[in-house]
């Protein structure tokens, strides 16, 4: 069963261009059912998969439980459930596309519905303090205050801050060149803030941490290398740590915070689109919600009978 996951992985990389942590999600996912096909009904080859296979695999997955905390566990969440089906909707579709398979057992297989969460972002009292350039000023922190002005700048998902190359800022003339999703290419303006803040970090903090062998990315760690993604995670946590805020920081915080105070202050929503790089205006839709949020809080907070 592994060579058709080879092959499919091979498909998504090749020719669909999907992120390399899609990639792993996708391949732990099958992996994962074909161990439990092959454990729980002794299946080894794919054509003996059938919808009533996949329907009893996603009710174990339903009712499975995983770590959690110290000692906890949980079950999985709708959004990994739907994930799953997914990922093996996507697989048998190849599949059968390829001709690999004479017929698809996921084909009715249907998604879950989906609760949409409103995206969690930061207020303004708190983007400035965050913003605030830390005392004494050392590479690293000046690495760490040109992430954060950039971040919220721009809105680039922390893969694609951790993969920003030097030649594609361009700083003169006010934009920087992003390969997202899918390697889909869009340029995403960068206000006068971040522009000073890139250019104090790239002439006084990035040469002392390059080494022989550091890469040509824009942000690099104490060690000269290129930031991993979890690495890049924990240091913008620290830092928010350190400036007293309270809430748990995540790296789309911040993105999230660019596109709501973007719509905040009147910004058409086709052009967040485009900065943020989603391929569908009903993804960028979400931020609406938030807008909707906070007017009925202040609504709440203000009108004499709410």
């Amino acid at each position: 069963m592994d060579a058709l996951i080879d092959d499919f992985l091979q498909y998504l990389r090749q020719e669909r261009g999907q992120a390399k942590q899609t990639q792993l999600t996708y391949s732990g996912i099958l992996n994962r059912f074909a161990q439990w096909a092959d454990e729980e009904k002794g299946i080894d080859d794919w054509i003996l998969v059938d919808l009533t296979v996949l329907t009893a695999f996603l009710k174990h997955e339903q009712v499975r439980k995983v770590p959690f905390g110290q000692g906890k566990l949980k079950r999985l969440s709708v959004e990994t459930v739907y994930l799953e089906i997914a990922a093996l909707r996507a697989f048998f579709n190849f599949c059968e596309r390829e001709h690999h398979l004479d017929s698809n057992p996921a084909e009715h297989v249907s998604l879950p519905r989906r609760w949409k969460r409103l995206p969690k972002s930061l207020s303004t009292d708190e983007i400035n303090t965050l913003l605030k350039p830390e005392e004494p000023e050392t590479p690293s922190r000046l690495c760490d205050h040109a992430i954060f002005e950039l971040a919220y700048a721009s809105g680039l998902r922390i893969s694609e801050l951790c993969h920003l190359r030097l030649e594609q800022l361009h700083l003169d003339a006010g934009f920087v060149q992003v390969i997202g999703k899918g390697n889909k290419e869009r340029v995403v303006p960068v206000g006068s803030s971040a522009t000073v803040s890139l250019n104090r970090y790239l002439q006084l903090g990035r040469p002392a941490l390059v080494t022989p062998k550091t890469p040509g990315n824009v942000y690099l760690t104490r060690r000269g290398t290129g930031f991993a993604r979890v690495t890049m995670w924990l240091r913008m946590r620290k830092r928010a740590e350190r400036a007293g805020i309270e809430r748990a920081l995540t790296p789309h915080m911040l993105r999230h915070s660019f596109a709501t105070h973007l719509l905040d202050h009147g910004a058409d929503l086709r052009v967040i689109q485009e900065m943020l790089g989603h391929s569908s205006i009903a993804t960028t839709e979400v931020y609406t919600h938030v807008a909707r949020e906070k007017l009925k809080d202040i609504h709440r907070q203000f009108h004499p009978r709410a």
